[in-house]
């Protein structure tokens, strides 16, 4: 059995817009908050999803996933608390997650933190059934990556 995916959100993330909290809860997912009150676990065998690193594969199945969910500019600070853990990205997937920031530019390849907890696990061979029950954007989010969902499955 893998590790579970670890998440771990900015205080400053809003509840409101954050995608991923539905899971709370799920066997599957440990939840953390942002900034630690102690040591953050000892993530040997992570990979953390991130934007301009190696891809993502089936090779990194039996280890753990960690996301750092917030916006673009707090999870840069939360970055620097996990030095030592490989950075893994995700192939180009579209978001359907509407997007306006008036702070900053969200990079190209941006997705909604639950989106790219679905396409990991999608790549990763883990079962992703339930993780878009509460995505507001999953039909559209599903139809505009259709191919390479199929591509995958």
């Amino acid at each position: 059995m893998a590790l579970p995916t670890v998440v771990i959100v900015h205080r400053r993330e809003r509840r409101s817009k954050c995608t991923v909290l539905p899971l709370k809860g799920h066997e599957d997912f440990q939840f953390i908050r942002y900034p630690l009150r102690h040591e953050p676990p000892p993530l040997v065998n992570y990979v953390r999803l991130a934007v301009d690193a190696p891809p993502l594969s089936r090779a990194d199945a039996a280890g753990g996933l960690l996301i750092l969910d917030g916006t673009w500019r707090l999870t840069a600070k939360m970055e620097k608390l996990f030095p030592n853990v490989p950075t893994r990205g995700l192939p180009p997937i579209k978001t359907a997650y509407p997007r306006v920031s008036k702070v900053s530019d969200d990079p190209d390849q941006g997705l909604a933190t639950i989106e790219a907890v679905y396409a990991a696990h999608v790549i990763l061979g883990r079962d992703t059934s339930g993780l878009l029950n509460h995505y507001h954007w999953r039909d559209e989010f599903l139809e505009l990556n259709d191919d390479w969902l199929r591509q995958y499955g």
